[in-house]
This record gives C-alpha cells, structure tokens and sequence, in this order.
C-alpha cells in the first residue's frame, strides 16, 4: 500500500509496532521492515515518516498525527490496516488472546480514526480507509475473536462515515480474502489453512482453490489489496461512502458447504475434546 501510494505521487506515513505480540503464533513485522519500506517509498522519491507506534495506544497514534503533520503539513488519506490473526476453538480462547486481539484489530482501528478526524475535520477534507475482512460479514469456524473484531470494523466504519459526512471525509472498508502476505506465509498458517501442522505453501495454494469462485485464484497477491485501497482514495471514488468493498476472488458468491458434516460418533469425539479441555 504504501509503494502504491507513493507510486501514485503521494508522500506516505506508516506506523508499526515492530515487535512481537505474545498471543499471536507468528513473527509480527520488526523495525527493520519498518525502514526497508520507508526506503521503497523515498526510492519512488516520495517523502516518508515511519514511527514505531502500537495502534492500541491513544497516545502513540496521537505522536504519529503530530509528526506526520510537523513533517509534511497534513493528512488526507488514513489507512487503518494494523491487524493480526490466530485459530482456536472459541471455548479455549484465553483472556489474555481475546483482549490483544480485539484490541489491535478493533480498538486500534478506532484509536487510529479518532486520531487524524479532528485534523481532518478541520480542513473539511478527508478519506478513511479500513481494512476489513471477508469475515467481517460471515462465521468464521475457529476464528470468533477474530471475525468478532472484524465485525466490529464495520461498525467504526458506518458509524464514522455518518459522523464525518457533514465534515466532507469519506469513509469506507476493503474486505479481503486469503492475502499472499508474511500473515500467511508462515508455518502456523499454513497448518491452519493447510489442515495439517505440517501443510506445505503448495498445500495452501491448493486449499485456496476451493474458497474463491473466480478461476484459477487462489490468495491474492498484496497489490489486489492496495489497488482497491488506492482507488478508494481517489477522486475517481469522490462520491463514494459506507462502502464495503469486498476483494475476494468472488468467494461471497459461493453458496457455502459443509466441509466437516457432523454425526453422532464426530459430535461424541468433539464432547471428548472439550471435556478434556476444561478437565
């Protein structure tokens, strides 16, 4: 996204918060990424502010408007796209790995908004664009906390739209699908998407398959993404507000299947797991 802002002329601010997160089982981006993207961004010769900063943090969203400002005097475009993922029965999700992720998925995209919209407000101009989720407007089997989150970002998301109509700042959410992203490319993710701890990217690729309507795709490759967030952006969207744009290869098309039917002896077997968890 930001290669693509950039590539279109903008000057580009982005915030990360460059450590790992306890409650998520893969290697969150570092400050070194941090900086290799600054460089991508200045190498297209656009400016670039990079701050570390946690998105659930009033005050680290705050410092990062402030700067952006001081540096390049003002903020038309606000992604809010900080987000992370894990998969685990809802009944053995712990305190700790709800709170984290409602915290950075669903707080941090209200921290983030609250903190550029007064700036915004008072130019009378604006656009924020939320990265959503396919599971945003659908279950997710294993991922209640997640798709919980995600719901939640809709709501920000319509709600604010109605409140900064007047103001003139348009507001909207990209819904993804599978991204071709480190979030996926690792060996947690493709366990989960794979059916197997030990399912390989070709596995993956292959599972993908079978979620999207559209022929041939399978995870979409990050541009998908940052090509709808740009156009969102720009004055060719000027009238647009409260959308939910889904990129998803047509996967919200597919009337759905039971992939794991139940019967009598898999409902006993899923009783025996559960009574051993809580045992």
């Amino acid at each position: 996204m930001a290669k693509r802002f950039a590539a279109e002329g903008a000057d580009v601010v982005i915030s990360d918060v460059a450590h790992d997160v306890e409650t998520i089982p893969y290697g969150m981006g570092s400050e070194k990424d941090l900086h290799e993207t600054a460089a991508l961004v200045r190498a297209l010769g656009r400016r670039c502010v990079a701050e570390v900063a946690d998105v659930r943090n009033e005050e680290d969203m705050a410092r990062v408007v402030r700067n952006a400002i001081a540096e390049l005097g003002h903020i038309d475009i606000v992604v809010a796209n900080a987000g992370v993922y894990a998969a685990k029965s809802f009944w053995d999700i712990s305190q700790a790995e709800w709170d984290e992720m409602i915290a950075i998925n669903l707080t941090g995209a209200w921290q983030t908004t609250k903190a550029v919209a007064p700036h915004m407000m008072e130019r009378l101009t604006g656009v924020v664009i939320y990265s959503a989720s396919i599971n945003a407007v659908e279950g997710a089997t294993n991922f209640l906390h997640y798709a919980a989150a995600k719901h939640g970002v809709l709501g920000i998301m319509r709600s604010a739209a109605l409140e900064l109509a007047p103001f003139n700042i348009r507001v909207n959410a990209v819904l993804p699908g599978p991204v071709d992203s480190p979030m996926h490319n690792n060996q947690v993710s493709r366990g989960i998407i794979g059916g197997r701890p030990d399912a390989s990217r070709e596995d993956v690729l292959s599972a993908v398959l079978g979620w999207n309507a559209l022929r041939g795709r399978t995870m979409l490759p990050p541009d998908a993404i940052a090509n709808a967030v740009v156009w969102l952006a720009s004055d060719q969207a000027e009238h647009i507000t409260g959308l939910e744009l889904k990129v998803d290869a047509g996967h919200g098309l597919l009337p759905g299947m039971n992939m794991s039917p139940i019967n009598d002896e898999s409902i006993m077997s899923v009783k025996s797991d559960f009574d051993h968890g809580i045992r």
